[in-house]
């Protein structure tokens, strides 16, 4: 049998901290623009035609949280004056302060990111896909920016099913505090497959004919505002309640309109120039 490799990182990178006041503060890594392959052959375990066709993508430096969104942050934003609507100080089924943030809509996200911008004079967002796909893999080719599969002790999903020649493992049914197991990719950032879904900028494509090139979010119109685009969105990285076949870097889920609330749903946020926010 060959023997399955599986990369451990605990790298930090180069980033920023922000201050959000009472003590809680938000690790920004600095991710070095690059060109990549954005997709999954068809030779790749579990993979769909969605994640095709592979297409080379050149993406711009930007800055990506080092963990998703927490609790303590998004109650911190939370508290910022308003933009275009309300949010929950507490919106999440599973409590504590470290925990990724879930139970918030995609239009939740948007806001909590204009709230943010407004307050540090950073241009904050959502990341597009070709960034989320670009900073997970972080110069990986491999199902996993760790590997070949996936174990229980290297993310937060269900491991009652297996990916590869994986044995299964503890299957936790609930979030996990950020950072939990300690290790990171190439680009220092923990936690990009499992614990909570991730919501990306984009519009949901059934396919990557026709997808940018340069980075940016893929969008089916030119409508700037936000608070206004329809239809479902796209979600990566997959959460505590996915089967790992999900949990690869290229896989992307469209399950969600926008509106969405669940508990598997949380995001992460990117920050740089050149973003629609």
């Amino acid at each position: 049998m060959t023997q399955t490799i599986i990369k451990k990182s605990r790298k930090t990178g180069l980033y920023f901290v922000e201050s959000l006041g009472d003590g809680v503060e938000l690790e920004m890594v600095l991710i070095k623009g690059g060109t990549f392959t954005m997709g999954a052959p068809e030779d790749e375990e579990g993979s769909t035609d969605d994640e095709r066709p592979q297409h080379q993508v050149t993406v711009p430096t930007f800055f990506m949280g080092k963990y998703q969104v927490t609790q303590a942050q998004w109650k911190a934003v939370a508290k910022l004056p308003e933009v275009e609507r309300e949010l929950k100080a507490e919106p999440s089924n599973f409590k504590g302060d470290n925990r990724p943030v879930e139970k918030v809509s995609w239009y939740d996200a948007v806001e909590f990111c204009a709230r943010l911008s407004n307050h540090t004079k950073r241009k904050y967002s959502l990341p597009s896909e070709a960034e989320w796909e670009y900073a997970c893999r972080a110069g990986t080719t491999t199902p996993f920016h760790f590997g070949e599969t996936i174990t229980s002790d290297l993310a937060n999903y269900n491991a009652t099913s297996t990916y590869g020649n994986a044995s299964e493992g503890e299957y936790r049914e609930e979030t996990t505090p950020v950072g939990s197991f300690g290790l990171a990719n190439a680009f220092g950032l923990c936690d990009m497959h499992g614990n909570v879904d991730e919501w990306c900028l984009d519009d949901w494509h059934d396919n990557y004919e026709g997808a940018p090139t340069d980075g940016s979010a893929w969008f089916d119109d030119k409508n700037d505002n936000l608070y206004q685009r329809q239809g479902t969105g796209v979600l990566r990285g997959v959460s505590w309640d996915s089967d790992p076949v999900d949990c690869r870097s290229a896989c992307r889920l469209n399950y969600a309109w926008r509106e969405l609330i669940d508990d598997a749903i949380g995001f992460r946020l990117a920050c740089g120039v050149g973003r629609t926010s």
